[in-house]
């Protein structure tokens, strides 16, 4: 499906700026269809002369008019179709709010409807068709009536340009739906209504008794443990409800959302100003309790910390393994036996390697690239047995990030074939002596290559046959742990050997 700015790109010539003004209105509309109890459609008058929707939004606090997607869907002007909104056009013209007179029956719904222009530096540039059922003739809730007193107030700041504000969200806070808790505040900061879920939010917090007629910089500043984080959300409060003589906004680098901890419970608040005619009309707090949630988001962050401890301690541990194993072969005597104690030490470095990357990361995920880079260099140092041959270890391509249980055999595979090119794969006082790890991945295998420019593989050469321990261990490691094949073949420049591993990711 095509996204609002694909639409708004084939459909209209409208500025950079007044694109941005729609997305951020389709950003927070969720809160306008839920208070209205009714679908709302966010139109354009299209290139071609016809009305073109580009957007839709259904209500969580009521059921839906418009139960297929009508995006992308054109009216040719006049309106013709059954269903087609004629107050759009009227409002696109007008740019004032067109409401029917009497509600227009389709199928089984009664349904009210309704036309608001979309206002942007004093032009209107879009217009949002709002559809509701009428059909339910009891008396209004006073949770109703709440909602709706607050719906109209923000499709006249719509009308004006001024819903929504460009606002501050530096800590990238999600917004609480209206059934999370709704306050409704009139200007100068006392509550008019509060809903059964902000009453029990609040009463979470602390406070006993009820808000209607309270103050709620107060109530936040008896509630609130820290003074700052007090006094800083009853500034939020008060320049979101101003004063019935002040219908200035809140400045853009304010911000209207916050996360309140009180000495039971933890809240996310969010304000939002409703200005209109040059007064103010107070604003909507919406509140959700979001108690367990951080308890369980704190419960996974000293998991997560928990686990990377114990990766920093097992890399310190193997580490205090390979330095005692380098000590015990300075001591051999037998030049073997410090050989394999030495290839001990290189094993189990490499292990250490991948649970130091594993240490400084939230996920179980290792940076194959930095693992790899990190195991050239080292590895680079070890010269061949009879001098004069510098062996160089380079990276050709990314191999990307892969899952812990996925890397630890395969960097132990790496650093076998990579060791084994260096000790036997070149001839004595070899010049360019090099090794070139590339790869090729996409969504289901990974491909890794490792070639050399040796002296190549002897004749008749086969890996399972092979009794050096280095070779079983990385046939082992690849079949069992990776479920992948490998093979060893001459390099396609006929100069050297050529390692293939194939390794499956799903």
């Amino acid at each position: 499906m095509a996204t609002l700015t694909d639409l708004l790109a084939e459909h209209t010539t409208l500025s950079a700026p007044a694109g941005e003004h729609l997305q951020r209105l389709v950003a927070e509309w969720q809160l306008l269809a839920d208070l209205s109890f009714a679908d709302y459609l966010l139109a354009v008058a299209g290139t071609s002369g016809s009305i073109v929707y580009v957007a839709q939004v259904r209500p969580n606090t009521a059921s839906t008019v418009f139960p297929r997607d009508e995006v992308g869907h054109r009216i040719d002007q006049p309106a013709s179709e059954q269903g087609a909104n004629p107050l759009m056009s009227s409002a696109l013209v007008s740019g004032l709010i067109e409401r029917e007179p009497i509600a227009t029956r389709f199928g089984h719904l009664l349904i009210e409807r309704l036309a608001v222009p979309v206002t942007f530096d004093g032009e209107v540039i879009a217009v949002l068709g709002r559809a509701g059922d009428a059909s339910d003739s009891r008396p209004a809730s006073p949770l109703e009536s709440a909602y709706r007193d607050a719906a109209e107030a923000l499709c006249r700041m719509v009308v004006e340009g001024t819903f929504p504000l460009d606002e501050a969200n530096t800590l990238g806070l999600s917004t609480p739906r209206a059934g999370d808790g709704f306050i409704r505040v009139e200007a100068g900061g006392g509550v008019t209504y509060a809903s059964p879920n902000a009453l029990s939010a609040v009463h979470r917090m602390g406070w006993t008794t009820d808000l209607g007629g309270s103050q709620v910089a107060e109530v936040l500043a008896a509630l609130l443990t820290d003074p700052f984080e007090s006094a800083d959300a009853g500034a939020m409060v008060m320049a979101a409800a101003g004063t019935v003589s002040d219908a200035s906004l809140p400045p853009s680098d304010m911000a209207l959302r916050m996360e309140l901890d009180a000495r039971r419970a933890t809240v996310l608040v969010r304000a939002v100003p409703l200005r209109s005619a040059g007064q103010s009309r107070g604003a909507i707090l919406l509140i959700r309790d979001v108690t367990e949630v951080r308890r369980r988001d704190l419960a996974l962050i000293s998991k997560d910390a928990t686990i990377r401890e114990i990766h920093h301690r097992v890399k310190n541990n193997l580490q205090s393994v390979s330095a005692l194993l380098r000590l015990q072969a300075r001591r051999s005597g037998n030049e073997e036996t410090a050989a394999a104690l030495n290839e001990a030490v290189r094993r189990v470095s490499s292990i250490a390697l991948v649970h130091e990357m594993l240490s400084g990361s939230v996920e179980e995920e290792v940076d194959l690239d930095a693992v790899v880079d990190r195991l050239g260099s080292s590895l680079v140092d070890v010269w061949l047995p009879d001098g004069g041959t510098r062996v160089t270890v380079r990276r050709d391509s990314r191999l990307g990030v892969l899952a812990a249980d996925l890397a630890m055999p395969l960097v132990m595979v790496l650093t076998e074939v990579i060791q084994n090119s260096i000790e036997h794969g070149f001839t004595a006082g070899q010049e360019g002596a090099e090794i070139v790890i590339a790869a090729e991945r996409d969504v289901r295998d990974l491909q890794v290559t490792v070639t050399d420019n040796g002296r190549g593989l002897p004749e008749g050469f086969d890996i399972a046959a092979s009794n050096r321990l280095g070779l079983q261990i990385v046939n082992t490691l690849v079949s069992n742990d990776l479920n992948g094949t490998i093979a060893l073949v001459d390099a396609p420049s006929g100069i050297g050997t050529l390692v293939r591993l194939d390794i499956p990711l799903r």
